[in-house]
């Protein structure tokens, strides 16, 4: 146990944002995300909720402020509806943190399919909030 790093940031999640660098991404994935099929390094946060591991990432991992959105969701397909919630539990845990974070820009479903194939790693936690996968930027860390 390290002092200032929450429990639930795994040595192998820890050490995989320690190994990012600027520009780099990291998905957080629902439970039912595929992330196997598009990725080779997957770090199992298995249970854990997204805004939960929000506000444990956050304070360790500077969002890249080069970029107009460092955060990224899946665009609803037609015919489903979004639940506001989701969205407004993963700002308020970020904007915990980063208060001048802006919304989560959202990209189609195979366009963040791509960004999966090209990510840093992707987390699989045990979120079950339909659209609740997440793509985080990394940025570079202020002196």
């Amino acid at each position: 146990m390290l002092k200032g790093i929450s429990p639930i940031v795994s040595p192998e999640l820890l050490m995989a944002l320690a190994r990012m660098g600027h520009g780099d991404e990291i998905v957080l994935a629902d439970a039912h995300f595929p992330a196997e099929s598009f990725n080779d390094y997957v770090i199992r946060a298995d249970g854990l909720r997204i805004p939960d591991l929000l506000d444990a990432i956050i304070p360790l991992f500077e969002l890249d402020s080069y970029v107009e959105c460092p955060l990224i969701m899946m665009a609803v397909l037609e015919g489903d509806t979004l639940d506001p919630q989701v969205e407004k539990a993963y700002m308020a845990a970020v904007q915990k943190h980063v208060p001048d974070a802006v919304a989560p820009a959202r990209i189609e479903r195979f366009a963040f399919y791509e960004r999966t194939k090209k990510a840093y790693a992707v987390v699989m936690t045990g979120e079950l909030a339909k659209y609740g996968n997440l793509i985080l930027k990394k940025g570079v860390t202020p002196c």
